[in-house]
């Protein structure tokens, strides 16, 4: 009997609960294949703005350049007028385009009477990212003290596509790309990223 409870307790050693035999019990994370591999994604950029043509739009172009740099794609560049309704028709559209993945938002986030992006795309989500809003602002500190408490930046999905809406200052443009989506848009990043939420997409060239 002795020896039958010895043969039929020794595969229970993975259990022993002793520090000398703890890291038996550590499961391994489950690694995806992908994790290692560079996914690029297909990203379109708006702009909103009553003043800048896109020769002057320093913070669209930066959005451009960061991305491209990160090895993504760019889907499609517009520059739109500080209008709701026309914002929200362009945002719709790209939400619906099976091709684009993230819609990067620059512009109308503040408090003056014809700031409306955050109004314009609100009601397009499915899902509010309320850590990216909070993030941003608490990134910002280091820049711009307490007036990040007047940004209106967010981010939510929609159709598994990522919309993000950002100030229309460079400087916070380059805050948001830097501080956060360089890591949330590269399938490598762990312990998350928002990649594996989004739709299925082929490479698509510039339709900027």
């Amino acid at each position: 009997m002795q020896e039958w409870l010895g043969s039929w307790a020794a595969p229970t050693k993975a259990c022993d609960i002793t520090p000398a035999n703890l890291s038996n019990n550590r499961i391994p994370l489950y690694e995806p294949p992908c994790r290692s591999v560079v996914r690029p994604l297909n990203i379109a950029v708006l702009t909103v703005s009553d003043t800048r043509s896109l020769e002057t739009d320093t913070s669209g172009q930066l959005f451009v350049d960061r991305l491209q740099a990160a090895g993504h794609q760019l889907a499609a560049r517009v520059l739109l007028k500080d209008d709701l309704y026309r914002i929200r028709a362009q945002v719709a559209t790209w939400i619906a385009d099976d091709d684009v993945q993230v819609i990067l938002i620059t512009g109308g986030t503040g408090f003056t009477a014809r700031d409306s992006t955050p109004e314009a795309v609100g009601c397009l989500l499915d899902k509010q990212v309320d850590g990216f809003g909070e993030l941003f602002r608490q990134i910002s500190v280091a820049d711009i003290g307490t007036s990040t408490v007047q940004s209106r930046a967010l981010a939510g999905l929609a159709n598994a596509t990522l919309v993000c809406c950002l100030p229309g200052s460079t400087n916070a443009c380059r805050t948001a790309w830097d501080g956060i989506l360089a890591e949330q848009l590269d399938a490598r990043h762990r312990p998350c990223n928002f990649v594996p939420h989004l739709k299925q997409a082929n490479p698509c060239e510039s339709r900027g």
